[in-house]
């Protein structure tokens, strides 16, 4: 890992907003926050020109997530531990089979499925997450009204917003992901081109299905505050 600046990657402004005062003149290392808009290209080419103009020494992806397991409830951690683009694959009679985005089966075969977190920052964000000081989700929110959980497994990136019940299983049995975003997959793959070292912490925030454009809404600030203090525990590892 270089000596570089850690960077903080996130879709959304507002999901950095409860980090960047208290990131600000950190003596322990630098650290970027940016915000990469919503979606795979915009996601690769923000982590590209981070990356380039900075050589940070890892990335950290943080937001939101609908959830994909029904065990989930909103406010549960999930780490990572690889990332799936679950909308690249080949389309045949109309169902589309996930394959490894950048190659298809019939000329450039791989045997490998998403892109692996790296496992020292992996076991560090699930310490940090275990240990951070996180607020419950109340149960009229869709939480536990008590901490949340924190799991690790895979998470699913596509170039959709999933509020579809039909969806949402459809990639649970697909790739077994725990829960879907839209950014995670691509800055792995950017990041495994670039050599540099990335995790991945979701939040979940809604139950993809018709009511999640609602719920998210609902539950970004709470969400929010609580990814940042996974981050701030997890400063001090990396």
């Amino acid at each position: 890992m270089s000596s570089g600046p850690l960077v903080v990657l996130a879709a959304l402004p507002q999901e950095l907003a409860a980090l960047e005062p208290q990131v600000e003149d950190r003596r322990d290392g630098p650290v970027i926050l940016a915000a990469t808009g919503i979606g795979k290209v915009n996601a690769a080419v923000t982590t590209t020109q981070v990356v380039t103009a900075h050589r940070p020494r890892a990335l950290v992806v943080v937001g939101v997530a609908g959830a994909v397991d029904p065990a989930l409830r909103v406010g549960d951690l999930v780490v990572a531990d690889r990332s799936i683009q679950h909308d690249a694959g080949l389309v045949e009679d109309g169902e589309l089979t996930v394959y490894q985005a950048g190659h298809v089966p019939f000329f450039n075969p791989t045997d490998r499925l998403g892109w692996e977190t790296t496992p020292t920052l992996r076991e560090a964000a699930l310490e940090a997450a275990r240990e951070a000081r996180l607020e419950s989700i109340p149960s009229e929110l869709g939480g536990r009204d008590h901490r949340p959980s924190v799991l690790v497994g895979p998470v699913a990136t596509g170039d959709q917003f999933v509020a579809c019940r039909t969806t949402r299983e459809r990639i649970r049995r697909s790739v077994g992901a725990l829960v879907v975003e839209m950014e995670g997959a691509a800055i792995a793959q950017t990041a495994e081109r670039l050599g540099v070292d990335h995790v991945l912490v979701r939040s979940v925030s809604d139950m993809a299905d018709p009511d999640s454009p609602g719920d998210f809404a609902r539950t970004l600030p709470l969400l929010a505050h609580n990814l940042a203090q996974v981050v701030l525990e997890l400063l001090p590892r990396v």
